[in-house]
């Protein structure tokens, strides 16, 4: 009678548990990005913005204005998941209910994940299972940062350094910026706004979608491309942790991160039949993830982070 209990609890528990911790670290979070936007500041000034809970003991009434940002955020998480999730039980393919991580990080999650637990039967399956979460995800974060700009009305002119700094704007946000801008004209630049915690949700939303995109090994992109090619996929798994840690000395510390992950056993793509071979529907959905990639990569997410910009100053160089 054990196994049973065990199994509901790992199925339904363990997700809901999860999901719960992650409404507290997300809206704890979402409750400073509220109070800075209020102020006119960036979204992460201070050190313990990122840890936002010696604050929240002092004014445990602040909790509730979180709510924004964890509901954004956690629906986009939600609804990317959901997209494989769905795309599995489409193909009958065995897998869990999404887990929502709580992590101590700038959102306070560290994502969403589903386990697949059956056989991927063929390259179309894999297909649907790579390209729908993103797909799902994408279409969430762009209403998010829509809806982010229109309530984004504030901009301080003497704003503080802020240790944590929004990079290079992805294509996505500079169109819908124009967008909400059409109808609104006195909607901020980017790089001049105060945002709403929901732009802050979408954008995050934007950056997992980019991440979960690379193409390489186990990643959603690693499966579209599998999908097209397990030929190219091997090269492009073999060379793109070089290429993420040349990135992530010039560019954000982060992708170093990133090029060892992929260079993990746990990331090596498992066989998938590749006959039939996939159909054109399919090879229309490979180019739409592409697309996707593409508006919403950006090599500096966060400025001011990468290799170069923490090593020491050469010693022998003189000063100006």
């Amino acid at each position: 009678m054990r196994n049973p209990v065990r199994s509901t609890f790992r199925e339904y528990g363990l997700p809901l548990l999860l999901l719960g911790a992650s409404v507290v670290t997300t809206t704890a979070n979402g409750a400073r990005f509220m109070q800075n936007f209020v102020l006119g500041l960036p979204p992460v000034v201070r050190d313990n913005d990122l840890w936002p809970w010696g604050w929240l003991a002092k004014h445990p009434g602040m909790f509730k204005t979180g709510w924004p940002f964890s509901a954004s955020l956690l629906g986009i998480l939600l609804i990317h998941e959901f997209g494989h999730y769905f795309a599995c039980r489409w193909h009958r393919i065995r897998t869990t209910l999404p887990w929502v991580l709580p992590a101590p990080t700038l959102s306070g999650t560290a994502g969403a994940i589903i386990q697949i637990r059956g056989r991927i039967p063929n390259s179309d399956a894999l297909m649907d299972v790579g390209v729908y979460g993103p797909l799902a995800g994408y279409v969430a974060s762009a209403l998010a940062i829509a809806v982010g700009f229109a309530l984004s009305h504030r901009s301080a002119p003497n704003v503080p350094d802020a240790i944590v700094v929004f990079g290079g704007e992805p294509i996505t946000i500079r169109l819908l910026h124009a967008l909400v801008a059409h109808w609104n004209p006195a909607t901020p630049l980017f790089q001049r706004i105060a945002p709403h915690p929901v732009l802050v949700a979408g954008w995050i939303g934007l950056f997992i979608t980019s991440l979960n995109l690379i193409p390489g090994g186990q990643l959603d992109g690693g499966h579209i491309l599998y999908a097209v090619s397990p030929r190219v996929h091997k090269t492009f798994t073999t060379a793109l942790p070089f290429l993420l840690f040349l990135m992530g000395t010039v560019y954000w510390v982060g992708w170093l991160l990133w090029g060892v992950f992929l260079l993990l056993p746990a990331m090596r793509h498992p066989e998938v039949p590749v006959e039939p071979e996939l159909s054109r529907g399919r090879v229309a959905l490979a180019w739409i993830g592409l697309a996707i990639f593409l508006l919403t990569f950006t090599p500096t997410p966060f400025l001011d982070n990468s290799l170069m910009h923490f090593l020491p100053m050469d010693p022998f160089r003189s000063a100006p």
